[in-house]
C-alpha cells in the first residue's frame, strides 16, 4: 500500500489517544494518530515521525501520523540502529488483502475474497475461497492483527490486553474444530528485521494460551514482516512463529 504527501516531523507529546503534537517545519502542529493503542515505546519525545497530509479541507487536523523511527540496541554488540515502524492501524488489513491475493502457497487459486465477513454473531477480517491443484474448493476465514511492538529483536502482539483479539482467536479455534472452514491468524509485522514473532504473554497470558491452543487445533498462525518506507508498507516474507 502507498501513501501520498509525506512529511518528516519531530514528536513532542500525545495528550490523548487520538492526537499528537509534533514539530513540523519549525511549527507546533496538532496531528491525528492513526493508532489508538498505547504505543508508549514508539512515541517518545523527539522521535522522528512521518505524517501523511490530507487533501480534505474539512478535517480538523491536516496530517495523520503513520510511522515512527525507533532506535534499537543489539544486546550482543551494544551497537544501535534505527528501524522504521509503520503504526497505521488501518494498514494491516490493506496489506493482508494484497498478500492473500498474491500468495499461492496458502491460496493456490483464489476465487473469492470478502472483507468484513459476518458469520452468525461473529465478524472476521476476511473470508476467502480458493481451489487447490485438484480443483477442490476450500473455505477460509482470516483474522488480521497488526504488530508494532518490538523487543530485543522479537515481534510481539498485543502491546496491551485485547479482549477482542482473544475472542477472535477462540472463535477461529471452535470453527477450525468443526472442520467446515480453514482458519488463519495473520500477523502483519509493521517493520522489518525481527528474528521471530511470539504472543506477548507478559501483557496478555490468556491471548498467548489461546493462540497456542488455536495452533494445536489446526489454525494457521502466520507472521509476515513488511518492507517499510515513509511512503509505503508492503508485505515481504514470513518469519518464524513461536507460540
Amino acid at each position: 500500500m502507498q501513501y501520498k504527501h509525506i512529511h518528516k516531523a519531530i514528536f513532542l507529546e500525545r495528550p490523548n489517544r487520538f492526537i499528537a503534537h509534533v514539530m513540523l517545519d519549525g511549527k507546533n502542529e496538532t496531528v491525528h494518530v492513526k493508532n489508538t493503542g498505547r504505543c508508549k515505546e514508539l512515541l517518545v519525545q523527539n522521535a522522528t515521525v512521518y505524517l501523511e497530509e490530507s487533501d480534505n479541507p474539512a478535517r480538523k487536523t491536516k496530517y495523520d501520523l503513520i510511522a515512527v523511527e525507533k532506535v534499537v540496541t543489539d544486546e550482543r554488540t551494544a551497537s544501535q540502529k534505527t528501524i522504521l515502524i509503520n503504526m497505521d492501524s488501518q494498514a494491516p488489513n490493506k496489506v493482508a488483502a494484497e498478500w492473500i491475493r498474491e500468495n499461492k502457497t496458502y491460496f493456490p487459486k483464489l476465487t473469492l475474497l470478502k472483507p468484513e465477513f459476518t458469520l452468525e454473531d461473529s465478524r472476521f477480517d476476511f473470508y476467502a475461497e480458493y481451489e487447490d491443484n485438484t480443483a477442490c474448493l476450500h473455505k477460509s476465514l482470516i483474522e488480521v492483527k497488526g504488530c508494532t511492538l518490538e523487543k530485543d529483536g522479537v515481534a510481539l502482539f498485543p502491546d496491551a490486553p485485547t479482549l477482542r483479539g482473544l475472542k477472535h482467536v477462540r472463535e477461529l479455534t471452535a470453527l477450525s474444530k468443526s472442520g467446515e472452514y480453514e482458519c488463519m491468524v495473520l500477523i502483519i509485522v509493521q517493520m522489518k528485521g525481527c528474528k521471530y514473532f511470539t504472543p506477548n504473554r507478559e501483557t496478555h497470558p490468556d491471548f498467548a494460551d489461546a493462540l497456542k491452543e488455536a495452533k494445536g487445533t489446526g489454525v494457521k498462525i502466520i507472521a509476515v514482516e513488511c518492507d517499510v518506507t515513509p511512503e509505503s508498507l508492503v508485505a515481504d516474507k514470513e518469519i518464524e512463529v513461536r507460540v
